[in-house]
C-alpha cells in the first residue's frame, strides 16, 4: 500500500513545486495593475505602441511585422521511465505571429494549450527529454511539431513557436 502512495506523493509534490515556481516566476504586474491576462492584451491591442511594449519586429518583405504572443502559463510534463516518474520538465512558450490574430489567439488559448500538451507529452514519451534534450536537433523537432499544431488552429499567420525556457528536474 505504501509502495503505491510514494509515486502519488512524488507526483503531488512535483506538481506543487511546478505550480509554485510558476507563481513565483510569473511576470510582474502590468501598468494597469493586472498581471498578463487577456484583458491587458485587449487594452494594448487597441492602443498605440507604447515604450514598454516592444512586441513587433521590423517588417520583412512587405509583411506587417510580427507580434510575440506568450502562453500565459508554463507547461509541466512528467518524464516516465520504467512506469515511474523520473523527471519533471517545464517549458515556457511564445508564438511569433501576425498582430491580426492576437484576439483569436487568446480566445482559443485553452484549446491550443491542450494541443500543445499532447505534442509535448508525445515528445516526452518518445524520449525527447532524455539525454541531451537541449540539443538543437531535439528542440527543432519539438518546435516543428508545435508549429504544425499552432497553424492547424490559427492558420499560416503563425511563423514560429519559440521555446522561451526549458528546465528538467530529476526526481
Amino acid at each position: 500500500m505504501i509502495k503505491l502512495l510514494i509515486p502519488i506523493v512524488f507526483l503531488s509534490v512535483g506538481l506543487g513545486v511546478g505550480i509554485g515556481a510558476g507563481i513565483v516566476l510569473a511576470p510582474a504586474e502590468a501598468p494597469g495593475g493586472t498581471s498578463g491576462s487577456k484583458e491587458v492584451h485587449k487594452e494594448t491591442k487597441g492602443s498605440e505602441e507604447t515604450k514598454s511594449k516592444p512586441k513587433k519586429s521590423p517588417k520583412k518583405d512587405g509583411e506587417g511585422g510580427f507580434e510575440y504572443l506568450k502562453m500565459t502559463k508554463q507547461f509541466v510534463v512528467p518524464v516516465v521511465e520504467d512506469d515511474k516518474i523520473a523527471a519533471m520538465v517545464t517549458l515556457t512558450l511564445s508564438l511569433e505571429a501576425d498582430p491580426a490574430i492576437t484576439e483569436a489567439f487568446y480566445s482559443i488559448e485553452p484549446k491550443l494549450r491542450d494541443a500543445f500538451l499532447q505534442v509535448i507529452f508525445d515528445h516526452a514519451n518518445t524520449g525527447g527529454f532524455n539525454g541531451t534534450f537541449t540539443e538543437s536537433v531535439n528542440l527543432s523537432v519539438l518546435r516543428k511539431a508545435l508549429l504544425e499544431v499552432a497553424r492547424k488552429d490559427l492558420g499560416r499567420n503563425v511563423s514560429q513557436v519559440l521555446i522561451m525556457s526549458i528546465n528538467r528536474q530529476d526526481t
